[in-house]
């Protein structure tokens, strides 16, 4: 037998046990979907796949779209029952008054009772089987960062709060959404010095309360240079968390960063 045959022949082997493997993989999803059927993520009701929601508790949620302001993707849809001013170059109130950090946020869905539920579940409840949908609601919302990012980096909680809580939701989702996109996963590079209390209020005041909270260690700031950052976290209330992480990115030499969100906190803005 030539080398050549050798190779072939091993190659079909490799295969055909690749193939076994996918096949049994299958057929282990489907049995365990019959002696565990797969249940709505939110109501509880029967779904034909696992780590979903129900065709109902779709309906009622609101994905956000385009008309948006142009840097923190603020909607401006009317339906959302919003007042907002678009100013300029198709920027919200608040990013015509203030120069953002970062360089463009989009979220998957607004922030509302129905959601809330969700959220509080995989953040506070260990619903970690949430990770693997708003994952998906992720990859469907930032698919025009994707390809200028160089690596994705979560939003970080402070040692103590990972501690207590014992995971960080944020580095779930972005574990998941690098792996599925195929870029880098830098879960270390940003780290949390300040553990800041619940955020709640205004936005100068949320800003007060994060401001410095975040680094790039000394030991990534190469790793940062020059690239394209896509930061991610679960809500996006005011912006003033991803911005200060934004701020220290860009002071580590980042070129840009985006950040993506599964859900958007929609308050009315004041007209300028």
């Amino acid at each position: 037998m030539t080398f050549l045959e050798a190779y072939a022949k091993k190659q079909l082997l490799k295969g055909s046990i690749n193939n076994l493997i996918d096949s049994m993989q299958v057929v282990g999803r489907k049995l365990l979907d019959v002696i565990l059927p797969p249940k709505c993520l939110n109501c509880g009701g029967r779904v034909d796949r696992a780590h979903n929601i129900c065709p109902e508790c779709w309906k009622e949620l609101h994905f956000l779209s385009d008309p948006m302001c142009t840097c923190c993707g603020y909607p401006f849809g009317a339906d959302l029952g919003v007042n907002y001013t678009v100013i300029g170059d198709s920027l919200c109130g608040t990013c015509q008054n203030m120069n953002r950090a970062f360089d463009l946020s989009l979220s998957a869905l607004r922030y509302d009772d129905n959601s809330r539920r969700m959220i509080i579940g995989f953040k506070h409840q260990d619903r970690l089987e949430y990770a693997t949908y708003f994952a998906k609601l992720l990859k469907r919302a930032g698919s025009r960062f994707f390809a200028d990012s160089d690596m994705i980096v979560p939003v970080p909680l402070h040692k103590k709060r990972l501690i207590k809580r014992r995971y960080n939701q944020s580095a779930l989702l972005s574990r998941i959404l690098a792996h599925d996109i195929g870029v880098a996963h830098e879960p270390e590079l940003l780290i949390r010095t300040k553990n800041t209390p619940p955020q709640d209020g205004n936005l100068n005041k949320r800003s007060k309360n994060v401001r410095g909270a975040f680094k790039v260690t000394r030991t990534n700031r190469e790793k940062v240079k020059n690239r394209t950052i896509l930061l991610i976290d679960d809500v996006y209330t005011t912006g003033a968390t991803v911005e200060n992480c934004a701020i220290a990115l860009k002071r580590a030499g980042a070129a840009k960063v985006y950040v993506l969100t599964i859900f958007r906190v929609i308050r009315p803005q004041s007209p300028i």
